[in-house]
């Protein structure tokens, strides 16, 4: 995680009237008992009535439908199995990373409240499957004394010696971790944390009302902390005797051909790559971290098992960056790094990083290949490493690492990663339109894509494609049901009609619990002479404010956020946006994806809403408001 790695402060800081002393995780190796203890006075004493929350709600169960519903839920995120949690002090178990996903309140060990404000639908948690078995080794009973004294260390908070273990594992070849006096992790003992993490998630699945996948992350290193991880979803319990980790694939290659080998039926897996952006350029070039090329089998193989893309998370934002071709300014939305310069190979996003790059570098593709093995579909996850999916709301934001970002002074001081920390942020969600809230519909509708990507609020997204669309679905009693008979929703692909220009149709409804929605758009990708151009239309603003035909925008909204409270003026934007929108530029023999954006009004951000709990003005380094997001799973055109 890029926020422990640098260079941590030490120092007396002035927060609320008070002071609160911090000691160098790096120099000192482990958090001391007192300052343990220190944190969580520190956390009782953060003013947490310093602005409105609201009050958790309860779950709520839709009944079936074949028009589908929305549910929303997270499919990256860890509990105290993986590693690196236990090391930034997390003890929250396996089993309580459930509960907590469906509204228990729990307090973390550092001393801060976790608890959503509304429970989620569907989770799968994701613990690291290179650190499976570890416990079981230090609880064996002939574990050696080295490997005791190893094991030991692991119980108290203690950055440099994740930082140690981190580094050797970049410097050599993944091979089964060799740990304390030379003591090997068995297969044996890692196959008993997987069976572990399935048989929790089968207990706590609940069909109909709380859906839960047996899945872990697969994590091989990148030089400078890249990420060319994948999280592995199981469609149900049936699942491989062993989790594949990079010790067992050196890249994804290996990865799918072991999974397809050993997870037969009625056992069925997904894999979905997460923060495209820190992956140095990997994400979408097609080729492996040792510089395989990608054959034309190996994207077939790609297509068949990588339907989505995890573009939003704790880490940035991933759809899209300023620079090759992105000129959209939503395109700086909750950016974690810079445009690579001359040069850069790490540390940078690359013209191969972004999802918007990906869906076209896929219709360049298709131009050699024949098919499009990069028509994904976009979900949002937190990655986060507190045992607390789907707590994306800001003012909750709790940081991802424990004690390492565990009160609201050590967030605001950016520990565990200076500045790179603030610039983290609270997570998105996986919404997902399936018929029942099922593991097998669920599955299905990934499958589909159709789903869609939020920035942690549960805007319900609609989109869908088709000829004939006209003004009068807006106003049909049966619009969804029409627009499914004419047409194709998110995910899918529509087929040309000659010169006929297709309607989209794009319908969005506010999450109560939020703020009003300030505008929808859709972003278009499209093939021209050889090139994959983009461009950016608002197709329905908020207040009355027409489409400027020669901008493609609307003129922007005011909003006022009080900083003092982080109060938002309620009627500023609308509760509902939609629109039937037809493409003034369509040529039929373009193919071409769209996708719907929608954009809420301002409201606080969680750095500000921390620093309204110490009594102290928004940073001036960091913006006070954001705008939350939503991003559909897009749909393609085929030319004539």
């Amino acid at each position: 995680m890029r926020w422990i790695y640098g260079i941590l402060v030490v120092g007396v800081i002035a927060a609320g009237g008070g002071y609160w002393y911090v000691q160098s995780l790096l120099t000192a190796p482990m958090f001391s008992q007192e300052a343990r203890e220190q944190m969580r006075t520190d956390a009782s004493e953060q003013n947490e009535e310093a602005f409105a929350q609201p009050a958790p709600k309860a779950a709520q169960y839709p009944p079936a439908t074949p028009l589908n519903n929305a549910y929303f839920g997270d499919l990256h995120s860890h509990s105290n199995l993986s590693f690196d949690s236990y090391i930034f002090g997390n003890r929250i178990s396996l089993d309580d990373a459930y509960l907590i996903a469906r509204g228990k309140a729990v307090e973390g060990a550092w001393g801060e409240r976790l608890q959503l404000s509304v429970p989620l639908d569907f989770a799968a948690v994701t613990d690291h499957a290179e650190g499976f078995g570890l416990f079981e080794a230090c609880d064996a009973e002939n574990a050696s004394a080295g490997l005791q004294e190893f094991c030991a260390r692991f119980e108290t908070p203690n950055a440099s010696f994740f930082l140690a273990l981190r580094d050797e594992g970049q410097r050599r070849p993944p091979q089964r971790t060799t740990w304390g006096d030379g003591e090997t992790v068995t297969a044996s003992q890692a196959r008993t944390t997987w069976a572990k993490i399935v048989e929790v998630a089968n207990r706590h699945n609940v069909p109909g009302e709380f859906t839960t996948f047996a899945a872990y992350e697969y994590s091989p290193p990148l030089p400078d902390r890249g990420k060319i991880h994948r999280n592995i979803i199981f469609r149900n319990g049936t699942v491989p005797s062993d989790a594949v980790s990079a010790y067992d694939a050196r890249t994804e290659l290996d990865l799918w051909r072991m999974l397809s080998e050993t997870c037969e039926a009625p056992c069925d897996f997904l894999t979905i790559p997460h923060n495209p952006n820190k992956t140095w350029g990997l994400a979408f070039a097609g080729q492996t971290l040792d510089g395989d090329v990608y054959t034309p089998e190996d994207w077939k193989l790609r297509d068949a098992v990588e339907p989505i893309v995890e573009t939003f998370q704790i880490k940035g934002n991933s759809e899209c960056s300023l620079g090759f071709g992105a000129t959209d300014e939503e395109c700086g939305f909750e950016q974690f790094l810079p445009v690579c310069e001359d040069g850069e190979t790490t540390g940078c996003i690359h013209s191969t990083s972004m999802a918007r790059d990906g869906l076209k570098i896929g219709l360049a593709l298709e131009e050699d290949l024949g098919f499009n093995p990069l028509d994904f579909g976009m979900i949002g996850s937190t990655d986060t490493h507190n045992s607390n999916p789907g707590d994306t709301e800001e003012y909750d934001f709790r940081g991802a690492s424990a004690f390492f970002s565990g009160t609201a002074n050590m967030r605001r001081m950016g520990l565990g990663g200076g500045r790179n920390a603030s610039l983290r942020n609270p997570g998105g969600l996986a919404a997902i339109w399936a018929p029942e809230n099922t593991r097998d519909a669920l599955f299905d509708a990934m499958e589909r894509k159709e789903v869609y990507a939020t920035s942690g609020t549960r805007i319900r997204l609609r989109f869908f494609a088709g000829h004939g669309y006209d003004e009068n679905l807006l106003s049909a009693d049966n619009s969804v049901e029409a627009a499914y008979a004419q047409g194709v929703p998110m995910g899918g692909s529509l087929g040309s009609r000659g010169s006929e220009t297709p309607g989209f149709f794009v319908s969005a409804l506010r999450d109560p619990l939020s703020a009003p929605l300030d505008r929808v758009q859709i972003v278009k990708g499209w093939v021209e002479d050889g090139d994959v151009k983009e461009i950016v239309y608002d197709v329905a603003c908020s207040g009355g404010r027409s489409v400027d035909p020669a901008t493609r925008r609307c003129p922007a909204l005011e909003v006022t956020v009080d900083l003092s409270n982080c109060a938002i003026d309620q009627d500023q934007g609308a509760p509902v946006l939609n629109s039937v929108w037809h493409d003034p530029d369509f040529q039929a023999d373009q193919r071409a994806f769209y996708y719907a954006r929608v954009v809420e009004t301002s409201t606080c951000r969680w750095s500000t809403y921390d620093a309204l709990r110490l009594g102290l003005a928004p940073p001036e380094d960091l913006p006070a408001t954001i705008t939350e997001m939503a991003w559909s799973s897009p749909i393609w055109l085929s030319a004539r």
